[in-house]
C-alpha cells in the first residue's frame, strides 16, 4: 500500500485538492482512503463519504496535532491495509505554519493558496520546505503576475519540489498531481521510520494544562523575548 501526506495552512484547499485527485484515481480503479487529522471539529468526512471514499477522522483536541498525528499514523496505516486500500492519504490539521507532518519514506504534498499573499511561502516552515510537491490553489482569483510571483517565492523556499497549480473547483491541473500520488513508494510499516523535521518543541506547564500567568508558572521549555 502507498501513503501520501497532505499538509497546508487552514482553508488552503487541501480537501478539495484531494477530492479532485481522487476522482481520477477512482476512475483508474484504485481503491483509496483518507485519514483526516484535525483539531477541534471537522465535517470533511461527509465530503469524502459522498465521493465513496472510506474515511477516518481523528481530533487532537488540546494536543499538538503533530504529536497526535505521529501517535496515530501507524494505526492509520494498519487500517488502510485492513480496508485493502491501494493508496492511503493523510490530511493534516492545518493548524499553523510550523507543523511538520511529513515522513522520510512517504510522498509529501503541501497545499498553499495564492490568496494568502506573496510573502506567505517564506513564513511557512517544514510542511512546505520539506515537501516533495507543492500545490498552489485559487490561481483563478488573482492576476497572472501574482501567480508567477507566488510560484517564484515557493521555489525560493523549496527549490527541489515540483510546483503545480491546481483549481479545486474545476479540477484543472489534477492529472499531474495524480501521477505524483500513484508514483509514491509502497510501504509495509512505519515502525522505526522518522519525521523529515522535528515537531514543535515541548514540554512546559502550559502544555500540561496550566492557565495562570506569571514567572512561577513558566517552567519547562520556555522561550522569552528581550524587551530591554
Amino acid at each position: 500500500m502507498k501513503l501520501v501526506t497532505v499538509a497546508g495552512p487552514p482553508s488552503s484547499g487541501k480537501t478539495s485538492v484531494i477530492l479532485r485527485v481522487a476522482e481520477g484515481l477512482l476512475r483508474e480503479g484504485l481503491r483509496l482512503g483518507v485519514v483526516k487529522f484535525d483539531c477541534l471539529a471537522s465535517d470533511d468526512e461527509k465530503r469524502y463519504a459522498k465521493a465513496g471514499i472510506p474515511v477516518k477522522t481523528g481530533l487532537a483536541g488540546g494536543l499538538c496535532p503533530d504529536h497526535f498525528f505521529v501517535a496515530n499514523i501507524e494505526a492509520a496505516l494498519a487500517w488502510g491495509k485492513q480496508e485493502n486500500l491501494d493508496l492511503l492519504i493523510s490530511e493534516s490539521a492545518g493548524l499553523c505554519n510550523r507543523c511538520s507532518p511529513h515522513l522520510q519514506p512517504v510522498r509529501a504534498v503541501c497545499v498553499v493558496d495564492n490568496l494568502s499573499g506573496v510573502h506567505t511561502p517564506g513564513k511557512i516552515g517544514p510542511m512546505l520546505k520539506n515537501a516533495d510537491v507543492v500545490v498552489i490553489t485559487k490561481g483563478d482569483i488573482v492576476s497572472q503576475a501574482e501567480r508567477e510571483v507566488f510560484a517564484f517565492r515557493v521555489r525560493q523556499v523549496n527549490p527541489k519540489a515540483a510546483v503545480l497549480p491546481l483549481n479545486g473547483l474545476t479540477g484543472q491541473g489534477s492529472l499531474l498531481l495524480q501521477r505524483h500520488f500513484t508514483s509514491a513508494p509502497a510501504l509495509t510499516t512505519l515502525d522505526g521510520e522518522k519525521l523529515r523535521f522535528s515537531m514543535p518543541a515541548a514540554l512546559c506547564y502550559y502544555c500540561l494544562g496550566e492557565t495562570r500567568i506569571g514567572k512561577d508558572c513558566q517552567i519547562g521549555n520556555v522561550k522569552t523575548m528581550d524587551f530591554a
